[in-house]
């Protein structure tokens, strides 16, 4: 469990964070399209490329998780993208679920899938190269929802894939993400996420899971995309940190925020305000849209404006760093 354990905290290393570049084929094709972008194999390649190459890069990003499919590319170069990011001084990861689906028995919840021959692609992907792991579950918020059957099933499929990526010798990271959708507030956001993180704790347990060998990366404690007023940082820092107080213990190795459709400057806000209160693990980002997506429009496809689509990456990866090296310092007792 050693290796795990190492890489954990390399993932979680002060002043950096994981960059999510893992949309499916169908999601990417489809951020392309909207970029003006030709949706092709080659144009996802050359966007992935262009992300992982940004100069400087490996200075807040720790890791890059990619698809099946990028992982298989090659950069321009020819060399497979799980060797060149290692040698830029980042480590490769992979998404190994398929996607939630909608959950019979459940009427509007999903549960996640992929578990049906993950130990023989895990072992496929530490042969070709990654480092660690990544498989999503989503989470609705109603009145009513999350339900317990949908907090169960994610969890115990979170448990299953966490244990068999660590007997892979790779780093799962373990994604438990209630979503903004909504208009719910920030109170009912917390009792929700909650309700999650004790059910993926106590999964883990269940099944032995090294927690000092997980990355945690939930979503903060945030009202609903439709609620009519917004939380400030602080208060969005205060409560995302008592739920993950009250459910996780110091031995975790780090907690890596999802952005989960905020804007890129609310997100960093966000993080930067959670530092201000001292944790026993490090809290950091690993961010998608946030991060990718300005990059993506300052780029759309012009190969005159790779460097355009770098330099507002570094920003924003940049940005969220700094925020994240303003971590609180234990006060004296």
């Amino acid at each position: 469990m050693a290796p795990c354990r190492q890489i954990a905290a390399q993932m979680v290393a002060p002043g950096k964070g994981v960059l999510a570049a893992d949309e499916s084929i169908g999601t990417m094709s489809g951020r392309l399209e909207k970029a003006g972008v030709e949706a092709t194999a080659e144009n996802r390649r050359r966007y992935r490329e262009l992300l992982a190459a940004t100069p400087g890069l490996a200075d807040g990003a720790s890791g890059i998780i990619f698809c099946d499919e990028t992982l298989r590319q090659t950069f321009a170069d020819r060399r497979p993208f799980a060797q060149a990011v290692h040698a830029l001084g980042i480590l490769p990861g992979i998404k190994v679920d398929t996607g939630a689906k909608p959950c019979p028995g459940l009427p509007g919840e999903k549960v996640t899938e992929g578990l049906d021959g993950l130990p023989a692609r895990l072992a496929e992907y530490a042969e070709i190269g990654a480092a660690f792991a990544k498989w999503r579950a989503v989470f609705v918020i109603t009145d009513e929802l999350p339900s317990r059957g949908a907090v169960r099933g994610n969890s115990n499929a979170l448990a299953r894939y966490a244990a068999a990526c660590q007997e892979a010798g790779i780093v799962p990271i373990v994604e438990p993400e209630v979503l903004m959708d909504g208009a719910h507030s920030i109170e009912r956001c917390a009792k929700a996420t909650a309700a999650v993180h004790a059910g993926v704790r106590e999964e883990l347990e269940l099944l032995g899971v090294d927690l000092t060998g997980i990355v945690l990366k939930p979503n903060m404690v945030i009202e609903g995309a439709d609620h009519p007023e917004s939380a400030s940082p602080a208060r969005v820092a205060e409560a995302t940190v008592e739920v993950l107080r009250a459910a996780w213990p110091d031995e975790l190795a780090g907690v890596a925020f999802l952005s989960g459709g905020q804007s890129p400057e609310r997100a960093t806000a966000n993080l930067e305000a959670m530092q201000q209160h001292d944790t026993s693990w490090p809290l950091t980002f690993s961010f998608g849209r946030a991060l990718v997506d300005p990059a993506l429009a300052a780029w759309h496809g012009d190969p005159a404006l790779v460097a355009a689509g770098q330099a507002v990456l570094a920003e924003r990866v940049a940005a969220n760093a700094a925020a994240v090296r303003r971590r609180a310092q234990p006060q004296p007792v």
